[in-house]
């Protein structure tokens, strides 16, 4: 079986990665994140999946566009609704990797964040799976959060201090409504 998996980060994709290369037969990265601002942020954050690629051996397709454009464009005055927003951008291109790649299933490091809103990851990614015939990875690794942070601290990884969005790069400093 193989599956692709979405990767937000360096620190997120370390515990999934370990367990599920117990379960799957080819175990494959993807990294596509237009939401991530300013520029040196992304930048960090992407060499940061190199880095950690390169140290572990881990194959991953880099769908490296910095879209600031874009994606203001697809929230500004949905900003409710933001990371739903998100989510569905990111995820629908996994899904279509993963379908031309003739994965048996696509997922996302999103998964195992506390921080991260499940209810909605799963409902869309159940959509998607059935609009591009792959099976959507839904399993939770519970412990894994905490346990990636630990191990990507002692590999000396980048550890970024907000989601990602300016929205949340803003939340970091403000209350905002």
């Amino acid at each position: 079986m193989k599956i692709l998996l979405h990767l937000c980060c360096a620190p997120c994709a370390v515990y999934p990665f370990l367990k599920l290369r117990e379960e799957f037969e080819e175990l494959m990265g993807f990294w596509y994140n237009p939401n991530i601002h300013p520029f040196l942020e992304y930048q960090k954050r992407l060499e940061a999946v190199k880095l950690w690629a390169k140290k572990e051996k881990v194959r991953i397709i880099y769908k490296d566009e910095y879209d600031l454009k874009g994606f203001l464009r697809r929230v500004v005055y949905r900003e409710s609704k933001r990371c739903f927003l998100c989510y569905e951008l990111r995820l629908r291109q996994t899904a279509i990797f993963a379908r031309k790649g003739k994965f048996d299933y696509f997922g996302s490091t999103l998964m195992i964040s506390p921080h991260q809103d499940q209810k909605s990851l799963r409902e869309l990614m159940e959509a998607l799976a059935k609009e591009y015939g792959v099976k959507p990875y839904l399993r939770e690794i519970e412990e894994g959060w905490r346990k990636g942070r630990e191990l990507s601290k002692k590999m000396d990884l980048y550890h970024q201090k907000y989601c990602g969005c300016i929205y949340s790069e803003a939340e970091r400093y403000q209350k905002i409504n």
